[in-house]
């Protein structure tokens, strides 16, 4: 599972942990502005932004171009987007006349290349089919909804069997499921939550003392579920605070999503497998600025976009840091 979040200092940041078994053979990967991505049923855009993210690299078919699978992505005009698993309420439908028509494992792709804004992704997102096509036959449509967040503010988008909806995101948080609605109206029940000292509200003339400090977050959830994780990563992304800087904001991003980094051993699934946070990514989305860390590497890594080519015709792709690296001080 994963969870996605915005946030705002000086730049604009936008990123996501994601948790899962195994991984598929991430990248981060640049795609400048002349790749030419062949969309199954639309045309090339004639308007292409570069964007940079996380991807897995992959031919849909023997002797065809490798195209990058973006788990999310941010563009050089600050426009970020995450995917995140939406399994069991998500719908992908049939051709539909009048509308782009769209794979799901197009939409990142699409919605970058052309938009450079969320005001620009909500007009065109308005028009959008998401198809139930398969990129190749042992990669079947993931089950997806997404976060899309520039410095102005940001939106989900779930395509259900009832077809495509979009939501105001005001808390700039996105976990799995349920539905982004159901999510964000848990929210009430926390209502009380404070990051100051607690109010004593029990009972009337009952003296009770605060024994410890941070008893303003009593009762915040801490298991691992999504709909947990998605009141946490809120919370303390609403409370979050640093200063300007880059690395001030950087580091309060990453602390932010450390709030719900899955740790191995803490989530066995049914086939024995134990989910992990792979990789926690923050995007200065502002800046075209990649940094992450992988469960293996706490140390934050950076790939810059604008150090490369963005005319260029050909992906650029780095393969993470894995191992550990420690800063020895003696």
């Amino acid at each position: 599972m994963c969870t996605a979040a915005t946030y705002q200092t000086r730049d604009f940041y936008f990123g996501r942990t994601l948790d899962y078994e195994f991984s598929y053979g991430d990248e981060i990967v640049i795609t400048p502005r002349n790749f030419p991505f062949p969309f199954r049923e639309a045309a090339l855009p004639a308007r292409r932004y570069a964007m940079i993210g996380m991807a897995h690299v992959a031919a849909p078919a023997e002797g065809e171009p490798a195209l990058p699978l973006y788990y999310e992505a941010v563009n050089e005009k600050g426009l970020g987007i995450a995917g995140l698993n939406f399994v069991g309420s998500a719908a992908y439908f049939g051709p539909a006349p009048g509308k782009d028509n769209i794979a799901q494992w197009e939409l990142i792709p699409w919605l970058l290349g052309q938009c450079a804004s969320l005001a620009e992704a909500q007009a065109l997102l308005a028009r959008l089919n998401l198809r139930n096509l398969a990129f190749a036959p042992a990669l079947p449509p993931a089950q997806l909804h997404w976060l899309v967040a520039d410095k102005t503010g940001a939106l989900t988008v779930e395509s259900v069997p009832e077809g495509l909806k979009i939501y105001d995101n005001p808390v700039g948080v996105l976990a799995n499921n349920p539905s982004f609605d159901k999510q964000l109206f848990a929210l009430n029940n926390y209502r009380r939550l404070t990051a100051g000292p607690a109010p004593n509200t029990f009972a009337p003339g009952l003296a009770l003392a605060e024994y410890s400090r941070g008893m303003g977050a009593l009762g915040l959830p801490g298991d691992l579920s999504s709909q947990s994780r998605f009141v946490r990563a809120a919370f303390v992304r609403m409370n979050s605070a640093s200063g300007e800087g880059e690395a001030e904001s950087v580091g309060q991003f990453f602390h932010i999503l450390g709030a719900v980094e899955q740790q191995r051993g803490c989530c066995v699934l049914e086939n024995g497998g134990q989910e992990i946070t792979l990789y926690t990514c923050c995007c200065n989305a502002s800046r075209g600025i990649y940094y992450y860390t992988t469960y293996g590497n706490r140390q934050i890594t950076a790939v810059e976009l604008h150090r490369e080519n963005l005319d260029g015709a050909a992906l650029v792709r780095y393969a993470p840091i894995t191992e550990e690296q420690i800063a020895r001080q003696n």
